[in-house]
């Protein structure tokens, strides 16, 4: 597993800081041990160990392959001389000297925050004779995707940009891979050849959604520091500074109901707030920054954004967002539901995965209230019913689908999505006057989804407003998440995914209750009376949840009027109107905030119509946002810098050579979702999450293979051992595992020539 690997090669760079002498002399301290550790338990001990040595903030390391590299660059600590190579290599993590913090909360109804951290390491676990690469890993926050890097190292700058795939001849891509996700919402890049004692100097930017919770705002930044990368206070001090911005885009109140770290008020104007946290401190933070905030809104209220077009733009139509706040009203009623959930238990759902969609699954039936409805269908190659038809929830009914599900939930067969969707149809044509409403949760694709598209589409539309809501969740990467938010787009519902498995149960009930607590349904904007161009992003607008703000952009020509209606139905079928002021906002860029959503559904759109216009409009808003898509791909630019005069020096800012030979592009990889592996679905891969590992397959006779000199290719034991011009350690090691495997199959003649004869 990828984690586990990173932890470990981790784990051998703290070893390997044994070796350092400080500049006060003796070694650095051992790194502490996490509390709560069980001790009486050396299997969980370890594990709790290794996870403690994920990044849990913004890390650098030291990249070493040669053990005799690893000293101090200051104060030399004449160790032995360690031969041999290190593979994989090991991870020391580096001392942070610097570290700004700036986090940016704009635009209410989005709920969208741009964090930028500023940051200083020092290589000082490599000797100044010495160079070695160096990984930068920052740890993304809810939703997180990176918007851009900036490193300087020395002479050498490196910056990311975004390249068009199909026109990148301006950039030549001639080194290897040099980062990216190593999972997701971790993003990492490899800075090639540091020297021991420099310094790297790196400015990360990254956008991330906010938690929404009772008409609380949150934002949540990794940035608990490890007292490993804390340097001696002695040596130099660190000064640690956050500074936050909200801009609420509306004329509401914005109150602070908690914070992590000690803030400021700086300022307050209007509808924006600015708060600083600046401080000397002997370690760096040990928690993450969190805070917390509501806008007014004691029930229902909204408004509309706007933002005249710019002349980079993909579009010439002025932007808007439409929000809308569910509040606080406790008394609001949520609609009675009548669900069908449609659950993938194909083969390469087996383990976790499955029991972590069974687990989240119980979670959302126990959250069904008397009056609701539903069923549950399991599908692979053939379908499994828990009912004939939908079941009324009580504790009884509850009781027995967690039942049916621990029995019928066996990953098995291969994936067949149109078979369940239109059972479930079929199963909500009698909603009992309850809203109907769809869970799809897949980890796979299939060779119809655009048909399933259209078909869905049209069925729902000959239902009219009853017309079920239809929900997607994707797991792993095998999945064409663009089909599902297509899919969930079209049936007015939610879409989500998760990429790991660690992460699909909170995922999963976060969803189900985001996609099952509708207050208003229906959603109509009366701004077609007003301007004839009116295009909203999204196939439909979405009902409204009481759980998370409703947040829809789109296109226009003409003028707005200073105020929009929106009408719905509540749960008991009367009819609500909410007044939605027009802000033209001039302080919030709008078209950054709402880029990566314009971005996921117009891709969506363009796959589902194979339209190569929506194509390049992809592009254009990928390149203008510096946001990869699947149709641009992300590098990093290495750019030498000029000798820094005087006036260049005092501003601590070096002139770049503009010749463009001097740069070599290095490909990110991973940060795009692709659309979708049928051929790995077909073959019920399990493989789709980061996290498992492929089968282990038996591997004897390849091994032997790469160590001998010349092998002929046959499989007789005899014609193999014949085969070999000169046996080493390593063939002597692999024959006797060779030997004892005929064995166990019963092959003794084959295994006496083997070992016997082999050598003669």
């Amino acid at each position: 597993m990828a984690e586990e690997a990173f932890a470990r090669a981790v784990d051998d760079g703290l070893k390997l800081t044994k070796r350092l002498v400080l500049p006060g002399g003796g070694g650095l301290p051992p790194p502490r041990p996490p509390h709560g550790m069980d001790r009486d338990d050396p299997a969980a001990a370890n594990a709790a160990w290794l996870q403690h040595l994920l990044p849990a903030a913004p890390m650098a390391y030291a990249v070493v392959v040669d053990p005799g590299a690893v000293d101090s660059p200051d104060v030399p600590s004449y160790q032995p001389h360690v031969y041999g190579r290190l593979d994989p290599p090991a991870l020391i993590p580096l001392q942070m000297r610097e570290a700004d913090l700036r986090v940016d909360c704009a635009a209410a109804g989005c709920a969208t925050a741009e964090v930028a951290l500023r940051a200083r390491w020092w290589v000082h676990c490599v000797t100044r004779s010495r160079a070695c690469h160096c990984r930068i890993v920052v740890p993304m926050g809810h939703q997180g995707s990176i918007l851009g890097a900036e490193v300087t190292v020395g002479k050498r700058s490196y910056n990311t940009h975004v390249i068009d795939t199909e026109e990148n001849s301006a950039v030549k891509i001639s080194m290897p891979e040099s980062g990216g996700l190593l999972k997701q919402e971790l993003f990492s890049l490899t800075i090639p050849q540091v020297g021991g004692g420099e310094d790297i100097f790196a400015t990360i930017r990254w956008s991330q959604k906010l938690l929404y919770d009772n008409g609380q705002f949150s934002v949540e930044v990794p940035f608990r520091f490890p007292q490993f990368v804390n340097p001696l206070p002695k040596v130099f001090m660190k000064k640690e500074k956050i500074q936050l911005t909200v801009n609420s885009g509306v004329s509401k109140e914005v109150v602070l109901q908690g914070t992590s770290h000690p803030l400021k008020e700086k300022s307050r104007k209007g509808d924006k707030l600015s708060f600083l946290h600046e401080a000397a401190v002997e370690n760096w933070s040990t928690k993450d920054f969190t805070f917390t905030y509501t806008v007014y809104s004691g029930d229902l209220s909204g408004g509309v954004l706007v933002q005249p077009s710019t002349l980079r733009d993909y579009d010439d139509r002025d932007m808007f967002c439409l929000f809308l706040l569910p509040g606080n009203n406790l008394d609001r009623k949520v609609f009675r539901k009548a669900v069908v959930y449609i659950v993938d238990t194909s083969g390469s759902m087996q383990g976790k995965p499955l029991e972590s969609v069974k687990n989240a699954l119980s979670t959302a039936l126990s959250d069904l209230t008397q009056g609701d409805f539903f069923n549950i269908i399991a599908f692979n190659d053939e379908l499994h019913s828990f009912s004939s038809c939908l079941e009324q929830v009580n504790d009884k009914t509850i009781e027995n689908a967690i039942e049916w599900m621990n029995l019928n939930f066996v990953a098995q067969g291969g994936t067949d999505i149109m078979h369940p969707l239109s059972e479930a149809m079929t199963l909500l044509s009698n909603s009992h006057d309850a809203l109907p409403q769809i869970y799809l949760i897949t980890d796979g694709s299939v060779d119809d989804e655009r048909n399933i598209c259209h078909t869905v589409k049209t069925q729902l539309m000959s239902k009219g407003p009853k017309s079920p809501r239809i929900s997607t969740f994707g797991l792993g990467s095998y999945c064409n998440n663009y089909f599902l938010r297509m899919l969930a787009s079209i049936g007015k519902g939610h879409y989500a995914a998760a990429f790991d498995t660690g992460s699909i149960e909170d995922r999963m009930v976060q969803w189900f209750q985001k996609a099952s607590n509708t207050i208003v349904s229906n959603i109509s904007i009366d701004a077609i009376k007003h301007i004839q161009d009116f295009e909203v992003d999204s196939e439909y607008i979405p009902d409204v949840s009481a759980k998370y703000p409703l947040c829809v952009s789109g296109r226009y020509h003409g003028k707005l009027p200073e105020t929009l209606i929106a009408k719905g139905h509540l749960a008991d079928m009367s009819e609500i109107s909410i007044e939605l002021k027009v802000h033209h906002v001039k302080d919030i860029p709008l078209d950054k905030v709402l880029a990566r959503q314009q971005m996921d559904l117009l891709t969506a759109k363009a796959w589902l119509l194979e339209n190569k216009e929506l194509e390049r409009k992809v592009v254009k808003l990928s390149i203008q946002n510096s946001l990869p898509s699947e149709y641009t791909r992300m590098v990093l630019l290495q750019t030498s810098l000029d000798k820094i005069d005087p006036a260049q020096q005092a501003k601590n800012k070096p002139t770049k050579k503009s010749s463009p030979d001097e740069q070599s592009a290095m490909p990110l990889r991973g940060l795009t979702l692709g659309f979708g592996d049928v051929m790995a679905t077909r073959e019920n891969l399990t493989t789709g999450f980061g996290d498992i590992k492929p089968p282990e397959k038996f591997e004897i006779f390849d091994k032997a293979v790469g160590c001998c000199s010349r092998v002929a290719d046959c499989f007789c034991c005899m014609c193999f051992i014949k085969a070999c011009s000169k046996m080493n350690d390593q063939c002597a090691i692999v024959m006797a595992q060779a030997c004892a495997a005929l064995a166990c199959l019963g092959c003794f003649e084959c295994c006496s020539e083997l070992c016997c004869g082999g050598a003669n």
